[in-house]
């Protein structure tokens, strides 16, 4: 008797975007990371701003797509990203960030939805902290998890784009954009990446609440719970600037007991 034919999905393939500027020792930490992962469908988008990066050793260079030319900041370089990219989603590693551990990867592959996030480990000097990621459905909040532990089904993309007018919550504007196109989210309970903290969004955090209100606006956000929400972001920051212990505690939430 014939056996039934059983199909199987293709694996997944993945469209690592990393973008750098000077910042060899970073690039090398993310490469690093890259080459443990036990999964190897992937390729390494790097979009390098005219600073003549050199691809690190020992990555395949069939793995490995280089383009160093100037552009406008971030978010520009993080467009020729989306442009360059081929994989079945996109996950945004910049320079300096890694992934949680070796199955990384291999553990986002098993989820096939139009976006996937997960929890972080923020690195600062000689400290990580564990982040727990709030629910997607409340972006209106803000970021929910870094930018780095999420993973955006590139098919749903398509014309989207960072808007390079805003300079520090584009990726905010981006991502609460494709939220409304998502019909299927998967939340991770576990730390996906490791985030090198000190970048241009922590080192400009009003000017980030400030865009994140006029990002609100344009999504139609009603404008007392807007004012709300601007408020308690304001708190939040001077609470964590006055009791950084207690804030990480806070912020480890019962996922952390699972690292």
């Amino acid at each position: 008797m014939l056996k039934p034919l059983v199909m199987t999905k293709p694996p997944l393939h993945f469209s690592i975007v990393t973008i750098t500027f000077n910042n060899q020792h970073g690039l090398i930490k993310t490469a690093e990371s890259i080459k443990r992962q036990s999964y190897l469908d992937y390729e390494w988008v790097i979009i390098d701003g005219g600073s003549n990066a050199i691809i690190p050793e020992d990555i395949p260079s069939d793995k490995v797509m280089l383009n160093s030319e100037s552009d406008t900041g971030i978010y520009d370089a993080m467009n020729k990203g989306i442009d360059l990219a081929n994989g079945d989603y996109i996950i945004f590693m910049n320079a300096g960030d890694q992934f949680a551990d070796e199955n990384t990867l291999s553990i986002i592959s098993q989820s096939n939805v139009d976006f996937i996030y997960g929890d972080s480990l923020e690195e600062k000097g000689n400290n990580t902290h564990y982040k727990t990621a709030r629910n997607a459905n409340a972006i209106a909040l803000g970021m929910f998890t870094h930018h780095q532990a999420m993973v955006y089904k590139a098919s749903l993309i398509e014309e989207l784009r960072y808007n390079e007018t805003y300079k520090i919550a584009a990726d905010y504007d981006f991502t609460y954009r494709f939220l409304n196109k998502a019909t299927t989210t998967k939340y991770i309970k576990k730390p996906l990446c490791i985030f090198e903290s000190g970048g241009v969004s922590q080192t400009n955090v009003r000017q980030g609440r400030v865009e994140q209100f006029k990002i609100r606006q344009t999504m139609k956000y009603f404008i007392l719970k807007n004012i709300f929400i601007f408020s308690g972001q304001t708190m939040v920051y001077r609470f964590r600037q006055a009791c950084p212990k207690l804030y990480w505690f806070l912020k480890r939430g019962s996922q952390a007991d699972n690292i």
